[in-house]
């Protein structure tokens, strides 16, 4: 496995069994087994929030009893990766959340992870996949802009579901791209802008009142009003009004499994309305800007686009590319 280094000065750190320190005495804690680069309370707090109540509850092998297998078939479509050809390669995972991708990944591959988040959500991962070995999995809690790795150190790099709740997203992308060795892959995927009307949306018309609110309180009131706007979403769809759905104050079932019972429908539609208000940042990006980023850090894009998982589900939007 690689060594962890300090983020901030480059060297090397040494493992004291409780803290991690480098040759000038900088100290960074263990905590749970997890090496700890940031501090506990940062803008990303709602997503360890959410990810340490629903740990499980988008976690491929917990769901098996549906048939589900979104986070795999989300992952390889996505990626274009095939688990065959990853064999000895050393990924990168940015933003780990409850650790749904890090368990594909460990599952269905043999390739080295190394994943960390910004949030506690990490506590979540290692709840998740403490069962898989540790000479092929290394999780730690670490910045997207401070990443504990020397620079051309992986085979291929993956951030999905985090880039536009970053402060800087250029910053973030120029970040993973330094991290992948010469010939290195990089994936990623955002929220796209589609014009004007993108942000004409429940979501972005009440942000700068949830989330503002705590997140505890935030919490209860989207469980408390989710069966009746779960029944008015269903009925708008029921009389092809679905396109007003964008007004409704909920997450878009749409994107949900189509097997899931009444419970965990539920369960997820609280689970993604709350992600939806709580995160502090929400910067969708257009398409083009996005490659342009890529295309003057020294990569070669090689597809830019929208990738459809299944006949009901928003399109996501991705770009591949390969440092040079």
């Amino acid at each position: 496995m690689l060594e962890f280094i300090n983020p901030n000065n480059g060297s090397f750190l040494s493992n004291k069994g409780d803290y991690l320190e480098d040759e000038f005495g900088n100290i960074f804690p263990i905590l749970n087994g997890i090496p700890r680069f940031s501090t506990e309370k940062n803008y990303t707090s709602n997503f360890g929030f959410q990810w340490n109540i629903f740990s499980r509850t988008q976690i491929d092998q917990v769901n098996n009893k549906i048939g589900s297998s979104q986070s795999e078939t989300r992952f390889f479509l996505t990626t274009g990766w095939k688990a065959s050809e990853m064999e000895g390669f050393k990924i990168l995972e940015a933003g780990s959340g409850a650790g749904r991708f890090s368990q594909v990944i460990l599952s269905q591959t043999k390739a080295a992870l190394y994943s960390f988040d910004y949030s506690e959500a990490v506590d979540a991962n290692r709840s998740n996949n403490k069962h898989f070995d540790a000479s092929r999995f290394q999780l730690s809690q670490a910045s997207i802009y401070e990443i504990p790795y020397n620079d051309n150190s992986f085979d291929k790099v993956f951030c999905f579901g985090v880039l536009q709740h970053t402060p800087d997203f250029e910053s973030a992308i120029r970040s993973l791209i330094t991290k992948a060795k010469p010939g290195g892959e990089i994936v990623v995927d955002f929220y796209r802008i589609n014009g004007w009307w993108t942000k004409v949306h429940a979501k972005y018309l009440l942000r700068f009142i949830t989330r503002k609110i705590s997140h505890e309180r935030l919490l209860f009131f989207i469980s408390l009003n989710i069966r009746w706007m779960i029944y008015l979403f269903d009925f708008l769809c029921f009389i092809k009004l679905g396109f007003l759905t964008r007004f409704l104050p909920i997450a878009d079932l749409r994107n949900f499994p189509q097997n899931l019972d009444s419970k965990q429908r539920i369960e997820w539609a609280i689970l993604d309305t709350f992600d939806m208000f709580s995160p502090k940042y929400d910067n969708p990006q257009r398409l083009d800007n996005v490659v342009n980023m890529f295309k003057k850090m020294n990569t070669k894009v090689t597809f830019s686009g929208l990738i459809k998982l299944n006949e009901l589900s928003n399109q996501i939007t991705i770009v591949r590319a390969i440092k040079i």
